[in-house]
């Protein structure tokens, strides 16, 4: 297989009348995907050239996911611009794109004009409607022709994350990372036709990609959840209910939405069969509450940054986990290396020793689009091989293996700092916190300007308790020199805990 359209293809041929996708407002079976997708593909293929950017300016949605394909048979790349993020933003991304060609819905046509776009812009219902030419024959030889020259290592999308320097950066990942990393990932849980997956995950984020690609592999049904009722727990699972889902490939807090607002007090959906969660550390309180009110579902704890397409390792919850003991990361996904390099590039394979966790393979994907300097800070040549080009990406995250060979996550590299002399994991003390029973969810920063570090937490616990509780377990010198109690966390569009606006919002509320 060289082109992820090959799975659109089989599934409508297998399951022509089935529903693929489907949003609030509208549906789509697998055929119309199909042919839908074709003709904005010949559309597309009138106006730009292979290998070349799409952004499509629209929310998640049916049209978002025609679109996507239209722009995968004209043999192009595409990327999600989520119209509700900050014109300035997204004008950094197009420029960077440098697209002549952009696809919305009429929606969004007010906030596209915030961004001054140059090129042509393509309405999505006219590209449905098919391309210029009303020649049948015409059309499908120029996505034959397509087609030919396609190789497995073109581009698929790009997804857009932070960049250190201030200017986003779009990972580009090819259609034979995807292929490989897929066709495991729906063997390995089990994911087939008879599945509906509840999508929750932005389609800007790459945790979708594992929801929109293991339907088209496998002939499952895709249910993009409305935003809103992830602020609703009963109605959130009302739906999850009533529309038979039966996997959830979720964001962390997601999961912790419900079980922090005791959401199966009200109702627990008994038809789920599997809970894939990634993103964050799960605190394991969390975990268990899921666990023993679905006790029949698969859970797996994945990890893997979006520059190596979505995960590179899973750990298969198989136990009980204790107050204070951490879920591992596991073991590498087939067909991927993953191992842990310390400060003087040597491997570390001892337990309890934590290095940077480094991944080689095809899933790695093609870099930051049109920016080379930072590709090459994190792209490199394996240092452990001396003797052929072996890429590999240096995620700038710590692990270590355990004493079960098991890999678990410590912290961010930068989430490493040095106070009183000492090299400290805030992740560490995070883990601590939230084995506490009074605390739902921690999180700490380095501030710094004062050389302190900051606890933020959720629960019912004073400073006093907590500093005592964590002296049994930590070090003075780990000990958080100020605590903050929030009612909420302020969360990335993304669903992970956003440091920034902890920082920036709650630190002078700290004591």
């Amino acid at each position: 297989m060289r082109n992820i359209l090959e799975y659109l293809e089989e599934s409508a041929g297998k399951f022509p009348d089935k529903i693929a996708f489907a949003d609030e407002t509208a549906f789509c079976t697998y055929s119309e995907l199909r042919d839908g997708s074709r003709r904005i593909g010949a559309f597309l293929a009138e106006r730009v050239v292979p290998e070349s950017p799409i952004p499509v300016f629209m929310e998640k949605s049916v049209n978002a996911v025609y679109a996507f394909m239209g722009a995968v048979y004209a043999g192009c790349f595409y990327t999600l611009l989520e119209p509700k993020l900050p014109p300035e933003r997204l004008k950094q991304v197009l420029t960077l794109l440098d697209a002549k060609v952009i696809i919305t819905d009429s929606a969004y046509e007010k906030r596209l004009k915030l961004l001054e776009f140059q090129g042509e812009v393509i309405q999505i219902g006219e590209a449905l409607q098919g391309s210029r030419s009303s020649d049948r024959e015409k059309q499908g030889r120029l996505l034959d022709g397509i087609r030919k020259r396609h190789l497995d290592t073109h581009p698929l999308y790009a997804i857009f994350t932070s960049g250190s320097t201030g200017i986003p950066k779009g990972v580009l990942v090819s259609h034979r990372s995807v292929i490989d990393f897929i066709g495991d990932f729906t063997e390995m849980f089990g994911i087939c036709s008879e599945d509906v997956i509840g999508n929750q995950a932005p389609f800007d984020f790459d945790v979708s990609v594992k929801d929109i690609y293991s339907a088209l592999k496998t002939g499952a049904t895709v249910r993009i959840i409305p935003k809103k009722l992830f602020s609703f727990p009963s109605k959130l699972l009302d739906y999850l209910e009533e529309k038979n889902i039966t996997t959830l490939i979720w964001a962390v807090s997601a999961l912790c939405m419900i079980s922090t607002l005791n959401g199966f007090d009200y109702k627990i959906p008994k038809q789920i069969k599997r809970v894939i969660f990634s993103g964050e550390v799960m605190p394991v309180k969390h975990l268990n509450i899921w666990r023993r009110h679905i006790p029949d579902a698969l859970y797996v704890n994945v990890y893997g940054p979006t520059e190596i397409t979505c995960n590179c390792t899973y750990y298969i919850v198989n136990r009980e986990f204790g107050p204070g003991e951490s879920i591992p990361i596991g073991r590498p996904f087939p067909n991927e290396k993953v191992f842990l390099l310390d400060e003087e590039n040597r491997e570390i394979c001892e337990p309890e020793v934590k290095g940077e966790l480094c991944v080689s393979g095809t899933a790695l994907s093609l870099g930051y689009y049109r920016n080379p300097e930072q590709t090459a800070g994190v792209f490199v040549q394996n240092p452990l091989n001396t003797s052929w080009i072996e890429p590999i990406y240096r995620t700038g995250d710590m692990a270590y293996y355990g004493h079960d060979g098991e890999l678990y996550f410590a912290s961010r590299k930068d989430f490493q700092i040095k106070h009183m002399g000492h090299r400290i994991e805030l992740g560490e003390i995070e883990a601590v916190m939230e084995g506490m029973k009074e605390i739902i969810r921690a999180c700490c920063i380095y501030d710094e300007d004062s050389n302190k570090i900051v606890a933020f937490y959720k629960g019912g616990i004073d400073k006093k308790q907590a500093v005592r509780r964590m002296g049994q377990v930590l070090p003075g010198f780990m000990i958080p020199n100020k605590f903050c109690r929030v009612e909420e966390f302020p969360l990335t569009k993304n669903g992970k805990i956003d440091r920034r606006r902890l920082t920036e919002e709650c630190l002078e509320d700290c004591k």
